[in-house]
């Protein structure tokens, strides 16, 4: 039988450009989100939400953000996905951004350190406060999980993992260098990180997740989603809009993540970056988007 599944909320924008993400979990349970995964043969435990946090500009640390507040929602997702852990479920984190990688990752590896990581992102997130002026800590999750140089020792820190991660175990899908920074293709590179191009995953979704999930650990596996992944244009969803007409579809996606979340490593999805008002002229695309997570987390025949 299937393991129960324990959604946790993470209403979040702290760590992001602009407010909009800390809705997603409200919006995704209204539209059906609950019952999807029942429906589609999961039992379903909803832990509800950690804390609300909207963004707002910092202007005391303008390169890193709402610092504090991330560090929180970190160790509250953290610590709710310990106790769903524990408990033998497996774990839907809906965020929020992208820094809730940083709490499953630190409950995870908790449990076994050699967890593994497949990463659905079209950008590196490799910078750090003193690489880029954007000062949007979304855009530094795997910097801080490296605990690359210049990372904000406040982050890196936040669980008990220091660095909570190393690169063999994370690969990269979807990824696309030419909307990195120089330092992270740089870091990249020095890293020897594992990564396969949007072009790539668009082409061949389940072949591309088999390579990846060939390459990670045998310890036990979280997925992470990051909505700008998708073709903006066919699916609106994500802060991030610089994936007009680019990038693979909403269906290419979720034959992804269904192989990756049917491998018998498979123990926490996490989705972050979408912001419910990019799909203010297209709101289908949210009941879409909906039940491809109840098609993702679907009891393997």
């Amino acid at each position: 039988m299937s393991r129960d599944v324990v959604v946790v909320g993470a209403p979040t924008s702290a760590g992001s450009y602009a407010p909009g993400q800390e809705t997603a979990p409200r919006v995704l349970r209204e539209l059906g989100l609950i019952d999807g995964l029942r429906a589609a043969g999961r039992r379903v435990h909803d832990l509800g939400d950690g804390p609300l946090q909207v963004w707002a500009p910092d202007l005391r640390q303008p390169r890193a953000q709402n610092l504090a507040a991330v560090v929180e929602a970190v160790q509250v997702v953290a610590a709710q996905v310990a106790g769903a852990l524990d408990r033998g479920a497996d774990v839907l984190v809906v965020g929020g951004n992208c820094t809730v990688v940083l709490g499953v990752m630190g409950a995870l590896t908790a449990h076994r350190p050699d967890a593994g990581l497949l990463y659905v992102d079209r950008h590196f997130d490799l910078n750090t406060p003193g690489t880029t002026r954007d000062g949007a800590m979304d855009w530094m999750v795997l910097a801080h999980a490296f605990d690359l140089p210049g990372a904000a020792p406040e982050l890196a820190a936040a669980v008990d993992r220091r660095p909570l991660l190393v690169p063999e175990q994370v690969f990269l899908l979807g990824s696309e260098p030419a909307v990195a920074t120089g330092w992270e293709r740089e870091q990249a590179e020095r890293l020897g990180l594992r990564w396969r191009s949007g072009t790539d995953l668009a082409a061949a979704p389940e072949a591309e997740t088999a390579r990846a999930l060939g390459a990670l650990p045998a310890g036990p596996l979280a997925v992470h989603l990051d909505v700008d992944v998708l073709d903006f244009t066919q699916a609106p969803l994500a802060e991030s809009t610089d994936g007009r007409n680019s990038g693979p579809s909403l269906g290419a996606v979720t034959a992804a993540l269904a192989a990756a979340c049917r491998d018998p490593r498979f123990r926490v999805l996490s989705v972050g970056e979408v912001n419910p008002q990019r799909a203010a002229g297209s709101p289908e695309v949210l009941n879409r988007f909906v039940a491809a997570l109840g098609e993702v987390l679907r009891p393997a025949d």
